[in-house]
């Protein structure tokens, strides 16, 4: 140091800033409305303490837009079938391990590929894979599993795989007919059915004309 450290030569670290000092007379420069102008929302104290999303007191956006309710909508809310909760891990992240290692989610948590233990483990199929390596992991995508087996390992599901259910329509039903069709429909039905007479009376007639 250039001299003993005293109280005559101490100082601060930075240059102080004296603080902003408002209200105290027109002389001042911050007198009178003390910066903040005249009325308004934002010369009130606690203005600048708005919650997120305050528009002023209109409708805000949020409630503006259109909502899908449910658990099966991509903008469901507050959850949806495309918020998961699980650790994806790469099969590019498994070639660190050793030809014939069984990878477990235990030994991923001690190579650092995920925190904790609390979520299910996910393999998904970015990268390539070349060791032959037994995988045991709750979920699978299809590319990881064919890489994982292509390469000549195995993979072990800890939670049965999810099948889709397949939704069975029912086939509508005809639509009944009208009475009056029905009607018509039973006479056509009736005339058909019944056989065909000739007229017998004409052939007297006939042979005494002949005659």
């Amino acid at each position: 140091m250039a001299g003993d450290l005293n109280l005559s030569n101490l100082k601060p670290a930075q240059a102080r800033k004296d603080r902003k000092r408002v209200g105290r007379g027109l002389g001042s420069g911050k007198g009178r409305y003390s910066g903040r102008g005249i009325k308004g929302q934002k010369s009130r104290s606690g203005s600048h303490k708005m919650r997120a999303g305050f528009e002023g007191g209109q409708m805000p956006a949020y409630m503006r837009m259109g909502k899908q309710r449910g658990s099966t909508s991509k903008d469901a809310m507050p959850i949806g079938p495309f918020r998961t909760y699980v650790w994806n891990v790469n099969v590019r992240d498994l070639a660190r391990f050793d030809a014939g290692t069984e990878v477990t989610p235990e030994l991923l948590k001690d190579a650092g590929l995920i925190r904790n233990l609390r979520r299910d483990v996910k393999i998904l199929g970015h990268g390539e894979l070349s060791e032959k390596l037994s995988v045991s992991a709750h979920s699978f995508s299809k590319s990881a599993a064919e890489k994982i087996e292509a390469a000549g390992g195995s993979v072990t599901w800890l939670k049965p795989p999810h099948e889709k259910k397949v939704r069975r329509h029912k086939k509508a039903k005809a639509a009944p007919a009208p009475a009056a069709q029905q009607g018509e429909a039973a006479e056509e039905a009736a005339a058909e059915e019944a056989p065909s007479e000739e007229p017998a009376a004409e052939e007297p007639a006939a042979e005494a004309e002949e005659s």
